[in-house]
């Protein structure tokens, strides 16, 4: 009997001890039948149920959280773009009972001293964040399975917002129609890619911009992409950050820092480059840096990316490195929001818009990990259309001019290169463009020349290669010192260097202000004066008028398209107003630090801004506004079918051609700059520093060369008239604006009383249009203070020329 107990209760445990064998593990019983996706973070698909698993193996370890915007609306208006990157996000997973957060540390107050206390004491003082909190399905030795598919599923990039701040519609995520999206979501090694196709619905109040880019406005169908990535190494050494070095970067207060320091510290954004001999003038990269180029782009476009993006390479030649910077093709089987691939994305939209170079970027130290550019596929077809206004190149019998095609390619390959030194860390330089075309960082207008025959020459329209300045930035961001160098001091010698030899670096905020006050702070100018440039644009404007006519568009075509060839050659001058209108009242300046020799300020000598003055105001002539009657009479009003556009002239004449609408918008672009409340502040202080030209003697030019010239007759005579109301407009403006300076505002309530005097003699002329004009002006003058300013016609929009800044962007 007991032998049989015996062996009864060893065969029971034998049982049992194969049971357990056999018996799965908590995660395996719960993800039985699932895809496994090995890689980062493991995780699971569940096909059944169209959930994502997935397992948490590392609590408490810092990695990087990147949403994007894999497919995009195509509104350039809206934004959200195929391929837009958003923010950057150092998180963790921690376990508190039957949960686990993902928890954002405030990355912008830190104390780096290595003292716990300190630590603890700043991570106390400001909030963090919980961005998502998973409940546990199941757990084992360390690991934890969440259901992650509510996360992947919501609306990270904030598609919703977008939309609503735009003012194109109410709508919400839908979740009926959003599911995850397998053929992107991936796992690798260091980065865990995750994609999910999300449906917005509402739309009952969707705007135009909506429904020109949806088949139905009341759903609207994107994918949006996760990244977990994990954090680079600690073996990357930030770099300083120096205002004259004109670099992206990080800031963060460190609370630690002595009390006679900063305790704002400041570090730029650049990859990780190391030289294989950092003693050698010239060495190889431990790890070069590789660009990878959209194969959706089509020839001769994708070379011509190709090769603007390599000339990088010779900047980085310039920085003592061989062989460390190359742009290849995307392989196809690639995905472009893999993390591990810095990538040159062709993106398309319904208009012409912005492109953009991004990256991602570890907010602790300032390391660039992946660069994206963003390039607008219509872009190159408005540089195609200048062009077309400039040549008039379709005349019958004779192939079509191919400098039109170079000149297209030459600016995608400039664009290339600009985007892409964006996600090198480097910033916009626009004080590029006076300095022989120093850096492809500044906004390049086309530089036209005219021939000694007076042809007009596209020969070099953009410059080829990259510039000085360009090479200065890179060898500051990218040059590898030895440890026996003074760094700090090293690149400081660089950065005078640069200064002695001539290059300059100006930014956005600068150049971007319509009241700014840089003389060589512009975007889309050229040449070292910019009055001068001012006249020669102005020469060449009217040399393509001269010739415009038929053969602008190609034979078959409507004759209404003529206006879109008029558009871009009418208004050709637009940008060199104003770079010279910042030229008037202008105080020259640097980011120059103590000790370091650059000019600190300086006014603009009173003969430049007269000289630019005098220019300005030759814009306002009517010569220079009034179409000739051959132009007018060749556009007829759109065919059905061929729908106005914002690209077009605004008009008040219903459907056909206004061209008294097209001066007034012109003007008006002119005076805004001229009467802008802050060049009209500094106009009064330099002339009470000293300057003889001040505001009075700028409004007293400018009256007197609208309102005191001769009558002209015609169509010119009209455009005179309506220029000396824009001009009455802007001194009401300037007089009734809260915001300008009380003496700029008193200057311009004087004007307004001596023009007063003047339209009460006009009143009595002979000539019934004239009388007219200064009749209304009267009427106008009654109560200047209470009188409302005309709404003007706008210009159609110019920038992007070939092409919200955003910074980063061109």
């Amino acid at each position: 009997m007991r032998k049989t107990l015996l062996s009864l209760l060893f065969t029971l445990l034998t049982f049992s001890l194969l049971h357990a064998q056999n018996k799965p593990t908590a995660l395996a019983a719960k993800t039985a039948g699932m895809q496994k996706f090995s890689g980062y973070f493991p995780f699971y698909w569940d096909e059944a149920t169209g959930r994502i698993l997935l397992e948490i193996d590392k609590l408490d370890q810092p990695f990087l959280y990147v949403n994007s915007l894999a497919a995009g609306l195509g509104s350039n208006d809206i934004g959200l773009d195929r391929g837009q990157l958003g923010g950057e996000h150092v998180v963790y997973f921690q376990k508190v009972g039957p949960k686990v957060l993902l928890i954002e540390p405030n990355q912008s107050y830190r104390a780096m001293n290595g003292n716990p206390a300190e630590e603890q004491a700043v991570a106390q003082s400001f909030a963090q964040s919980a961005l998502w909190g998973f409940k546990v399905e199941a757990s084992e030795g360390g690991k934890m399975l969440v259901d992650a598919t509510e996360f992947l599923l919501r609306d990270a990039h904030d598609v919703v917002g977008s939309i609503r701040r735009a003012r194109q519609g109410t709508y919400r995520l839908e979740p009926s129609r959003s599911a995850l999206y397998l053929p992107r979501t991936k796992n690798f090694p260091q980065n865990s890619e995750f994609e999910a196709t999300l449906t917005f619905t509402g739309g009952d109040d969707a705007g135009n911009f909506v429904r020109s880019v949806t088949p139905s406005a009341q759903a609207i169908t994107v994918r949006q992409h996760h990244s977990f990535i994990q954090l680079p190494d600690t073996n990357y050494t930030p770099r300083a950050m120096d205002p004259r070095a004109g670099y992206f970067g990080i800031e963060y207060m460190d609370f630690s820092t002595p009390v006679d320091e900063s305790i704002t510290k400041r570090y730029i954004a650049r990859h990780r480059l190391q030289k294989k001999n950092p003693s050698a003038a010239v060495s190889e990269a431990v790890k070069p840096i590789v660009y990878y180029v959209d194969h959706a782009a089509p020839e001769p476009i994708r070379t011509a990316l190709l090769d603007g993006a390599r000339w990088w390479a010779q900047a980085f030649a310039a920085g003592g490195y061989k062989d460390a910077f190359k742009v290849e093709i995307l392989p196809v089987d690639a995905d472009p929001m893999d993390v591990r691939y810095n990538v040159i994305q062709w993106v398309h939209r319904s208009t012409r818009g912005w492109s953009y170079g991004a990256s991602v970027t570890d907010p602790r130290t300032g390391e660039i990990i992946k660069g994206h550019v963003s390039l607008g596929s219509l872009r190159v077809r408005q540089d195609f259309l200048i062009a077309e206004g400039l040549l008039a190149p379709y005349e019958e019998g004779k192939p079509a001019n191919p400098e039109m095609m170079k000149m297209a390619l030459a600016r995608l390959r400039q664009l290339s290169a600009h985007e892409l030194g964006h996600t090198l860390g480097i910033m916009h330089n626009y004080a590029a463009s006076v300095n022989n075309r120093a850096s492809v960082m500044d906004y390049p207008h086309p530089t036209v020349k005219l021939s000694a025959s007076g042809e007009i020459d596209l020969s070099d329209a953009y410059a080829v290669g990259i510039g000085e300045w360009d090479k200065l930035a890179v060898t500051y961001g990218y040059q590898h010192y030895t440890t026996s160098t003074d760094e700090k001091k090293a690149l400081d010698q660089l950065l005078r260097k640069g200064h002695a030899q001539g290059l300059q670096f100006i930014s956005d905020r600068d150049a971007r202000s319509p009241g700014g006050a840089h003389p060589q702070a512009h975007l889309w100018d050229n040449g070292a004066n910019a009055a001068e440039e001012l006249r020669h644009v102005l020469a060449v404007r009217q040399k393509a008028l001269d010739r415009f006519g038929v053969n602008n568009i190609k034979p078959g075509v409507p004759m209404a398209m003529l206006e879109d060839a008029l558009v871009p050659i009418y208004n050709y001058h637009r940008y060199q107003v104003e770079a010279a209108a910042k030229v008037v009242g202008g105080v020259n300046y640097t980011y120059a630090s103590r000790g370091d020799g650059q000019l600190v300020t300086e006014v603009v000598p009173e003969a430049e801004q007269q000289k630019a003055l005098d220019a300005l105001l030759g814009t306002l002539q009517p010569n220079v506004l009034a179409l000739p009657e051959r132009i007018i009479a060749a556009i007829p009003p759109r065919p059905a079918g061929w729908s106005l556009t914002r690209e077009l002239f605004d008009k008040r004449t219903g459907l056909t051609f206004d061209p008294l609408a097209a001066a007034e918008a012109s003007a008006d672009f002119t005076l805004s700059f001229l009467f802008h409340p802050e060049r009209a502040a500094r106009l009064v202080e330099l002339k009470a520093r000293g300057s003889k030209l001040g505001l009075d003697e700028v409004l007293d030019q400018t009256i007197s060369q609208t309102w005191g010239a001769n009558p002209a007759p015609g169509l010119p005579g009209q455009v005179q008239l309506l220029t000396q109301q824009l001009v009455l407009t802007h001194l009401l403006a300037l007089a009734q604006n809260e915001n300008a300076a009380y003496p700029a505002r008193a200057a311009a309530q004087l004007q307004l009383k001596n023009l007063e005097q003047q339209a009460k003699k006009l009143a009595k002329s002979s000539n019934e249009a004239v009388k007219g004009n200064a009749l209304l002006a009267l009427e106008r003058l009654k109560k200047p203070l209470e009188a409302k300013p005309q709404l003007h016609k706008t210009l159609p929009p110019g920038a992007p020329i070939g092409s919200i800044e955003m910074l980063g962007c061109e």
